[in-house]
């Protein structure tokens, strides 16, 4: 808290000075045209705060992105009166004999004063605006290829393999060619499977009890076919 209010605004002390200095000049601009009493202090008030509301409603409309035009006239009105009032008493103007029509000026202030503080203070609140993007409609996808059938009536279509697993599968695995007597192996232990089972052996089997990896089952099976065949 003393940290604050040690602090020194040199801003804050201009606006002070100046404010006063201002609300000085006003007061006897008033007193000089005939406004005298109470009513000779409030003229300072009424263009000081008419000059305050200006600005803020001014800003407000600037920072919500709408025209502000209406709230900088009666700032420029309520700043013509306070810079008038401190020329006029600058010594330009003989503040015993002041001339009729700045008489009627400051006679018909509280009026003006009044319209322009009654149209900010009942001017509906700015709103910023704000701006939606369009989203954009969403990208329909192709409808699946139907197969019509005559008989039974539209038939979906089967799903199409890539080309790589389809290259695969059209394409039969290469045989390895198996030692002569790896062959001889095969070829006994598959009479050994008949003799005790009745059946033909089948390449797995063979190749299990060889102790083959999986990919020999094929020249396994081929050896197999080449001893049954006729």
């Amino acid at each position: 808290m003393r940290a604050h209010l040690a602090r020194f605004d040199p801003v804050i002390v201009q606006a002070v000075i100046a404010g006063a200095l201002s609300f000085s000049h006003l007061h006897d601009l008033a007193e000089a045209a005939g406004q005298g009493g109470w009513k000779a202090w409030a003229y300072p008030v009424s263009v000081d705060l008419l000059l305050v509301a200006a600005w803020r409603r001014m800003r407000e409309q600037q920072r919500a992105g709408q025209p502000a035009g209406g709230p900088r006239l009666w700032f420029l009105i309520a700043l013509a009166a306070s810079l008038g009032a401190n020329v006029a008493t600058a010594g330009l103007l003989d503040l015993e004999h002041v001339p009729a029509p700045l008489r009627v000026v400051v006679a018909g202030w509280p009026a003006v004063a009044f319209f322009g503080g009654t149209l900010l203070a009942h001017a509906p609140r700015p709103t910023a605006v704000r701006t939606n993007p369009i989203p954009e409609p969403p990208t329909p996808e192709p409808p699946a290829a139907v197969a019509v059938d005559d008989e039974s009536g539209p038939v979906s279509s089967p799903p199409q393999l890539p080309a790589a697993e389809a290259s695969e599968k059209s394409t039969p695995a290469p045989v390895s060619p198996l030692p002569p007597a790896l062959v001889e192996r095969v070829q006994s232990l598959a009479a050994e499977y008949r003799a005790s089972t009745g059946r033909a052996a089948d390449a797995d089997t063979v190749r299990t009890r060889l102790g083959l990896p999986a990919s020999m089952t094929p020249s396994v099976a081929a050896h197999l076919r080449e001893r049954t065949a006729p």
